[in-house]
């Protein structure tokens, strides 16, 4: 098995390093639990990298992110880091949920799209995932409706760009 952190070790959070690599190398559950337990590291461009390939396998495998549900719905109400949270943001919706784990999420990432202290990509993640939620539960599509409204007479082109996108997307 590949070392996984070696390869994404580095101190520049503005680089990937060897993210795309990893995410190829990743082809089965074994080889994601590894990958996945350097969500739980304590160096944050580790974490990051990590985590970036992460949702690179999950765009296709997203049945390897089950068994480490309980430790995605953790990193979500714990994490301070904006690396981790625009990831995780894309990663839940990805999630199987039960009612009240939608519930949970759907609050958390409504809070992150619509805070202003937030960094513009979790903004915009959190959108992304809101809208993938919503795709599943047309219960929460007048919901996502409204934060769109909310968030669209603010003046951040990331923000203006995804509302585009989404609401494009919504009649599909």
């Amino acid at each position: 098995m590949p070392d996984f952190a070696h390869l994404l070790l580095g101190k520049d959070l503005r680089t990937i390093k060897k993210g795309n690599e990893v995410a190829k190398m990743v082809g089965d559950q074994e080889s994601f639990d590894q990958l996945f337990g350097l969500l739980l590291h304590h160096e944050r461009p580790l974490v990051m990298r990590a985590a970036d390939a992460v949702e690179k396998v999950t765009i296709n495998h997203k049945e390897f992110l089950e068994p480490h549900k309980f430790q995605l719905l953790s990193l979500l109400k714990s994490a301070v880091h904006k690396e981790l949270k625009w990831h995780i943001a894309q990663l839940v919706s990805r999630l199987s949920l039960s009612q009240e784990e939608l519930k949970e999420v759907w609050s958390i990432l409504a809070y992150w799209a619509q805070n202003p202290n937030e960094s513009k990509i979790v903004r915009v993640n959190a959108l992304q995932g809101l809208f993938d939620l919503s795709r599943d539960a047309p219960a929460l599509k007048r919901i996502f409706e409204d934060i769109l409204q909310n968030l669209a007479h603010e003046s951040i082109p990331s923000l203006k760009a995804r509302i585009k996108k989404l609401s494009k997307k919504k009649g599909d």
